[in-house]
């Protein structure tokens, strides 16, 4: 085996045969550990970035507000629309030169992100006066009348990363309401806070688009709002007038930490980078009857019920060796949403080398460790809702080997990074 970083002026070799240890045996697993573990010791993952990456608002700002010059304008958002100041968009739009902000509209969470319920209502919005229309409420897509006399629709929300997270369907929902109105729509761009090169699935099932499930996107997609919204108007073939306004200095190697950006929780129970790394894969479960730390200071990053035995769950885990994450037993008891007051036993995922997680991958290896040490207490019912994708929920409930389900969930995803290639707007 020989590795050579030819810029840092480091190179690696290892030199066996099948002497070692038995005779006949194979030392490609010990070469591969042993280059992961070289590789690991001396490369922490891409470069801090260099220069402060800006949100589409700050690019919008910077431009004298331009693009909206003389526009009639709606604009969705919530708390996480803010600038690099922690300015909110809605003020800046307000305050602007000729810009005449009419309407404000929420997505799930509300207006100031902090509604965990299932029904939002209308609101006012304090700081301009404007009546902030929900659309996690009576609709999810703005109506023509809530559209009326305006001549475009602007979206600026932080998005997670993830196919479920909804932010992203609330923007299909009104790309499509805007183009059967005719208003132009443009969207404030952000970072994808888990970064734009780690892509995972399964696929979404053609036929299986919900709100929680948008558009023929993987799981974990690496892609941001702006890259998906032109995505959207392409392949839903929407008559729209579409314009992006990008991030500054933001590349797909760098994740929210390496930006520079104030962290803002963009939804009550997402409340830390770690919580939305590990969001994509523990997300997943959470349909079933599981606790994902609903409930507790710690949301996705644990995961329990009553029936399970944790020191049982995460030997298993551990045994399977999943790169990127170790798995500690520990008791737990939610305060709300599922098992609420319930003593629990369960596992606290701990990641340990974030360069190497694929949260997916975590996500179905737990999945795969419940069917075979629970599998008449797991309910599964419901876990291809969020998955999207019925071979894979297959895979699980039959109790395939892992390699196989992984397998699974992999495929198209290559025919994805292909479709994708000419909507990204990021190096």
């Amino acid at each position: 085996v020989l590795w050579v970083d030819p810029s840092k002026d480091l190179f690696f070799i290892f030199l066996s045969n099948r002497v070692h240890p038995t005779g006949n045996g194979s030392v490609n697993y010990l070469a591969g550990e042993l280059l992961n573990r070289v590789v690991s010791s001396i490369y922490a993952g891409p470069k801090k970035s260099q220069t402060l990456v800006k949100t589409g608002i700050d690019s919008l700002a910077e431009d004298g507000f331009a693009v909206l010059s003389g526009k009639q304008v709606g604009l969705i958002t919530n708390h996480t629309g803010v600038d690099r100041s922690g300015r909110n968009t809605a003020v800046l739009l307000r305050d602007a030169p000729n810009v005449d902000l009419v309407a404000l509209f929420s997505p799930e969470h509300g207006f100031a992100g902090k509604l965990d319920t299932s029904n939002i209502d209308d609101d006012v919005d304090s700081a301009t006066g404007l009546k902030v229309y929900s659309l996690y409420g009576k609709t999810r897509r703005p109506t023509p009348e809530m559209l009326d006399g305006l001549d475009t629709l602007v979206f600026d929300i932080q998005d997670i990363g993830a196919r479920f997270y909804t932010y992203i369907s609330t923007m299909g929902e009104a790309m499509k309401a805007a183009a059967e109105s005719k208003v132009r729509f443009v969207v404030l761009d952000r970072p994808n806070p888990l970064g734009g090169l780690v892509v995972s699935g399964p696929m979404l099932d053609p036929g299986s688009e919900s709100f929680v499930g948008f558009h023929t996107l993987p799981v974990q997609h690496g892609m941001t709002t702006g890259e998906i919204a032109t995505m959207l108007k392409a392949e839903l073939e929407l008559d729209l007038e579409l314009e992006i306004v990008r991030c500054q200095g933001w590349l797909r190697e760098l994740s929210w930490d390496q930006t520079n950006l104030t962290w803002i929780n963009p939804s009550p129970n997402m409340r830390s980078l770690t919580q939305a790394f590990l969001y994509p894969g523990i997300g997943l479960l959470e349909t079933t009857n599981l606790s994902v730390g609903r409930g507790t200071d710690t949301p996705f990053e644990v995961l329990g019920a009553p029936w399970i035995d944790g020191q049982q769950l995460a030997m298993n885990l551990n045994a399977r060796e999943i790169p990127g994450v170790t798995f500690v037993p520990i008791r737990f008891t939610p305060t709300s949403s599922k098992f609420a007051d319930e003593p629990c036993e369960g596992i606290n995922i701990a990641i340990t080398q974030r360069a190497n997680l694929d949260s997916v991958r975590v996500g179905l290896e737990i999945a795969a460790a419940l069917r075979v040490l629970y599998p008449t207490e797991w309910d599964t019912k419901q876990l291809g809702r969020l998955l999207g994708n019925a071979v894979v929920v297959d895979s699980i409930r039959s109790n395939e080997p892992i390699a196989d389900t992984l397998e699974k969930s992999q495929r198209d995803v290559k025919g994805f990074l292909r479709r994708r290639q000419s909507y990204l707007l990021y190096e």
